[in-house]
């Protein structure tokens, strides 16, 4: 396995077992905002559920393909949905609907040829890789953790 999908394959793999933690968390500590006037702990992990969703079931399957990529969802819009629906929802609920994604979304990843790492692939203008799209996945992943890290006063492990 070549070690740009092994990197990205490790991200997946350490984050299911840090979101697992989260079903420790107080409900104070979960519904607590990230920053004054921001989104809680609750709605920014609960904002990652339709972006996995979305990757899983509008983005890997059509990456190779002859056909044409689905269109991108409206950004602010599906933010403001999966924020608000955060707020319905069981702190259970948030974490373990993201983690069943994280896991279909890991074996996707660890499912696809070697080979399949290094094809560029295009996105409206963007030619991209799996592993620079991923990486910027793993990014956005990475600042939303050191921001529910840094609220909930946890070390960074992520």
């Amino acid at each position: 396995m070549q070690q740009e999908k092994k990197q990205i394959l490790m991200h997946y793999e350490k984050s299911i077992l840090w979101l697992e933690h989260l079903l420790d968390v107080t409900e104070q500590q979960w519904r607590m905002p990230i920053q004054q006037g921001k989104w809680t702990v609750a709605e920014v992990i609960g904002h990652l559920i339709p972006w996995d969703q979305f990757v899983l079931n509008e983005r890997l399957p059509f990456l190779f393909s002859r056909n044409q990529l689905p269109k991108g969802p409206n950004v602010e819009q599906m933010n403001a949905q999966a924020a608000s629906s955060s707020r319905l929802q069981s702190k259970a609920q948030i974490v373990q609907t993201l983690l069943k994604c994280r896991r279909l979304l890991l074996q996707a990843l660890h499912d696809l040829p070697d080979q399949q790492w290094q094809q560029s692939f295009k996105i409206g203008c963007s030619e991209l890789t799996l592993y620079s799209y991923f990486a910027g996945l793993v990014e956005h992943d990475q600042h939303h953790f050191l921001q529910v890290q840094s609220v909930l006063g946890e070390k960074q492990w992520i």
